[in-house]
């Protein structure tokens, strides 16, 4: 699932606004009927935004904790359900916001009782759980979408247009430590967001992977770099940590003609160009461009993208294959770093 420091960083520290104000609530009768399967810390916002847009339908939420499913569904006016299973016949469309280990059983019932399925990040715990659900959404024609939630980022969609050539790419992702999400490694629960992003820009081949990795506070890897070598020649290098004293999510992009410098966490995004005239001292000139970036919700916007694609049966933005690339990358990262031993820095080549 995704990482708590991102996603308080996204929808603010809105938990006791949840509990103070009572959610805005809309109700259209064309809309699918959504449910969220797992209404803990991250649920709830997806239940919250769901039962918000004008675009979906909350008819159910299911949580193994019948007390927390009870008091969410009072909130949003909505049912409560103590399994997932009870949703069948009941919805068109749901989010599974468990633990990841329970990704594949969640959406695969639910996808063999017909049910649209949005997973969170990681999207499985396996590449053959990944594969499992691929093919099942795809025989039962259905919507598969995976929760990588960077991917509407405004900032990101500003930029988008404008990454045409990329031949190196430098990203940091670096949070502070907390308790939360320690049962995997860093690069299910922060690198992997980037790894997307990348693979979404860079249409070629991934040719070798170059890892570093180093277990500092848990049993697993609390910090990493990734080069990632790509047919075109395009670098990427990439570093996750959550060990660091300062928060930061910047990714930088340089092509032939321009600079991408991209701040996830403050949606800002500097462009600069290289121009045909030279300057005095024999250089290109450089033209600055700071570019306008919408003052969209991610979440939100994830959410109602994934309405539209059931309403319409269009492809997800971030499909399941989409999904199970990145998966498959972490995956590779993942298996060359416990090849060092988890904490020697020595580079291996994949």
């Amino acid at each position: 699932m995704l990482e708590l420091n991102q996603f308080e960083a996204e929808v603010g520290d809105s938990r006791n606004a949840l509990l103070a104000v009572k959610p805005r609530i809309t109700v259209n009768s064309s809309a699918p009927r959504m449910a969220v399967v797992g209404v803990g810390y991250l649920g709830q916002f997806h239940a919250e935004k769901y039962a918000a847009l004008e675009e979906t339908n909350l008819v159910a939420v299911a949580d193994v904790e019948p007390s927390r499913a009870r008091r969410m569904a009072e909130d949003f006016s909505c049912q409560a359900c103590a399994s997932h299973l009870d949703l069948i016949g009941k919805v068109d469309a749901a989010s599974v916001v468990v633990p990841t280990q329970d990704h594949c059983q969640v959406a695969r019932d639910l996808l063999e009782a017909g049910i649209h399925v949005l997973v969170e990040k990681p999207m499985t715990a396996t590449l053959e759980e990944a594969d499992s659900l691929v093919q099942l959404a795809k025989a039962n024609n259905l919507v598969l979408q995976v929760g990588h939630l960077e991917r509407f980022n405004p900032a990101v969609v500003a930029a988008r247009e404008y990454v045409q050539q990329p031949l190196f790419v430098e990203s940091h992702r670096l949070a502070s430590f907390t308790e939360r999400g320690t049962e995997v490694d860093v690069i299910l629960d922060l690198m992997i967001h980037d790894i997307d992003i990348i693979l979404s820009l860079v249409p070629f081949p991934l040719e070798d992977l170059r890892v570093g990795g180093a277990k500092i506070l848990t049993p697993h890897t609390d910090i990493a770099n990734v080069r990632l070598e790509f047919a075109n020649g395009c670098i990427a290098n990439v570093t996750a940590s959550r060990i660091s004293a300062k928060r930061m999510r910047k990714i930088r992009i340089f092509q032939p003609d321009s600079y991408l410098s991209l701040d996830y966490a403050e949606r800002e995004v500097e462009l600069f160009r290289k121009l045909p005239e030279k300057g005095a001292d024999g250089f290109p000139e450089i033209e600055y461009q700071q570019l306008p970036v919408a003052d969209t919700d991610p979440l939100e916007e994830q959410l109602r993208a994934f309405a539209e694609s059931v309403r319409t049966g269009t492809k997800p933005m971030v499909s399941g294959e989409e999904g199970r690339k990145a998966l498959e990358v972490a995956t590779r990262v993942n298996e060359l770093i416990q090849q060092q031993g988890g904490g020697d820095w020595e580079l291996v080549s994949g």
